[in-house]
C-alpha cells in the first residue's frame, strides 16, 4: 500500500515535472492549458527600421521613371539647335549673336526644367516616409548630370573665338534653372498642383522675354561682354541665384498647418 502511494506520488511528481518543464516552453501542456509566454531572454528581436539612405536608394528607380523626360528632352533639343544651327548654316557666328543664342538656349532648357515637379501621383504618394524636400532633391539630383552635360555641349557648339566668358554664362544659366525650379515648387506649395509644369513654364517664358525689355538700364541683367558693367551685372546674377535657391528651399518645406486645418475641416463636415 505504501508502495502504491509512493508510486502515485511519483506519478504526480512526474506529471508536475512535465508541466514544469512545459512551463515557459511555449508548447501546449498535456492538460490543455494555454502556452505561457516565452522567457524574456528568448523574445524575438524587433526588425530595425530602414535607414534614410536605404529608403532613398529604394526611391531612385521609381522617381526616375516619373521624371518628365519628354519636356526636358524637348527643351534641351531646342537649346542645342539655337546654338548650333547658325554655325552649321553660315559657318561663323558673330559674338553678339553667340551671346543671345546662349541665353536663349539656357531659357529653353529652363522651360524643360519647369516641368520637373510634375508628378501625377503626387497625392497618392504623399505618405512615403520621406519629406517633400528629400523627394524634390532626389529629382534634381537625377537631372543634374544631364543638365551639366547638356550645358557643356551647348558651350562647345559656340566657336571659342566668339564664346562669352564661360563662368559668367554658366552663372546666368544656373540662375535661370533655379528660377524654373522655383516656379514649379511655388505652384506646388501654394496650390498643391500635381502637374504645375505648364503654368511654371509660361511664367518663366514671360519673365525671360519681358525682363530685357522692361527693366531700366541701371537695373538690367543683360549686357554685352565688353560693357563696363559686365562684372557688376554678374554680381547681381549671383545674388539672384542665391535668393532664388533660398526661396526654392523654403517652398519645399511641408505645409503642416495647412494640412492640419484641412484635416480638421474635413472631419467636421
Amino acid at each position: 500500500m505504501r508502495g502504491v502511494t509512493a508510486g502515485a506520488a511519483g506519478g504526480r511528481d512526474d506529471r508536475h515535472g512535465r508541466v514544469a518543464r512545459g512551463h515557459g516552453s511555449g508548447r501546449p501542456t498535456p492538460g490543455g492549458a494555454p502556452p505561457s509566454q516565452p522567457a524574456p531572454g528568448r523574445e524575438p528581436r524587433p526588425r530595425p527600421a530602414p535607414s534614410m539612405a536605404g529608403i532613398i536608394r529604394a526611391l531612385v528607380l521609381p522617381v526616375a521613371r516619373t521624371l518628365p523626360w519628354l519636356p526636358l528632352a524637348a527643351g534641351g533639343t531646342v537649346g542645342l539647335l539655337l546654338v548650333g544651327v547658325p554655325r552649321l548654316v553660315s559657318g561663323e557666328t558673330p559674338d553678339r549673336i553667340a551671346l543671345l543664342l546662349l541665353r536663349g538656349a539656357g531659357l529653353a532648357f529652363g522651360l524643360g526644367l519647369a516641368f520637373l515637379m510634375d508628378d501625377p501621383a503626387r497625392h497618392t504618394t504623399a505618405g512615403v516616409p520621406v519629406r517633400r524636400a528629400v523627394r524634390a532633391g532626389l529629382r534634381v539630383a537625377l537631372v543634374a548630370p544631364v543638365a551639366v552635360g547638356w550645358w557643356t555641349a551647348a558651350l562647345l557648339l559656340v566657336p571659342a573665338e566668339v564664346r562669352p566668358p564661360v563662368g559668367d554664362m554658366t552663372l546666368e544659366a544656373a540662375a535661370t534653372a533655379v528660377l524654373a525650379l522655383l516656379a514649379g515648387a511655388a505652384a506646388v506649395r501654394m496650390r498643391d498642383e500635381p502637374e504645375p509644369g505648364q503654368a511654371a513654364a509660361a511664367a518663366l517664358l514671360l519673365t525671360g522675354l519681358a525682363a530685357p525689355l522692361l527693366m531700366p538700364d541701371r537695373w538690367t541683367l543683360f549686357v554685352q561682354p565688353h560693357a563696363d558693367r559686365w562684372d557688376e551685372v554678374h554680381r547681381s546674377w549671383a545674388w539672384l541665384l542665391a535668393g532664388a535657391a533660398l526661396v526654392w528651399a523654403a517652398c519645399l518645406l511641408e505645409p503642416v498647418r495647412r494640412r492640419r486645418f484641412r484635416a480638421v475641416f474635413a472631419s467636421r463636415h
